[in-house]
């Protein structure tokens, strides 16, 4: 049965391939839903979506039409990523070094974020992160001791830690509420990213509360990135 994802991609696909062109008027509701054989609920499913992405313009009482569609915007903050994704995507080479990984108490204001216990075991993991061999981000990353175990012991652990966690402990990230905060520059984490003795270099807190796909807090993260490497942005509609 032909679902609305797949009506999607062949108006995209027709949208593309220039069949209508800005400015133009798509055929009626009635007539797109006989030629895909598909209800208009579905059809209507379809349309909802291309107009989300900006290349449909629906206008109630007056017909559907093509629009110029929006530019790509690079990191998304609705988009989930890692840091190292992001350094992959920007066509940069990624290495990691690890400062430390171990188990400590928790710390009070990670226990409010994770909903545990404050002073019970977390595992903490602090890297420096590099593109192209230069120091690009400081990353701390703490879990819930109950639910990693002792996965990371004996492992000599870099690269994707959602990877990690979705092969070794089965745990998704699925989503993530995120703050984006500009830090002190006295802040330890700071000035292990500065590369100029004469200029600061700017540099972006990402403060994230990670949950898996049943909405279940499983990991806190604090991402220090320098501010002349990274950028990021949202797409605001008007409601």
């Amino acid at each position: 049965m032909v679902n609305y994802q797949h009506i999607k991609q062949e108006i995209g696909k027709m949208i593309d391939s220039k069949l209508w062109k800005v400015g133009q008027k798509l055929p009626s509701e009635y007539e797109l839903a006989k030629y895909f054989n598909v209800s208009r609920e579905t059809l209507r499913a379809a349309i909802k979506l291309l107009e989300q992405e900006g290349k449909l313009l629906v206008k109630h009482g007056t017909g559907t039409f093509v629009i110029k569609p929006l530019p790509v915007i690079p990191s998304r903050l609705e988009f989930l990523q890692s840091t190292g994704t992001m350094i992959k995507l920007a066509g940069l080479t990624e290495e990691d070094t690890r400062v430390m990984i171990g188990e400590v108490a928790c710390a009070k204001e990670w226990a409010d974020a994770l909903h545990m216990e404050e002073g019970a075991g977390v595992v903490k993991l602090e890297r420096i992160r590099y593109a192209d061999g230069e120091a690009v981000a400081y990353s701390i990353n703490v879990m819930p001791k109950q639910l990693v175990g002792d996965v990371f012991e004996g492992v000599d652990f870099s690269g994707s830690l959602f990877s990690f966690l979705e092969e070794r402990c089965r745990i998704r990230i699925a989503r993530a509420d995120t703050e984006l905060r500009v830090p002190l520059t006295n802040d330890p984490y700071v000035q292990r990213l500065q590369v100029d003795k004469v200029e600061e270099t700017p540099v972006i807190l990402m403060k994230q509360l990670h949950y898996d796909e049943r909405n279940k807090e499983v990991l806190y993260s604090f991402d220090y990135l320098r501010n002349d490497v990274f950028s990021f942005w949202v797409r605001r509609e008007r409601k």
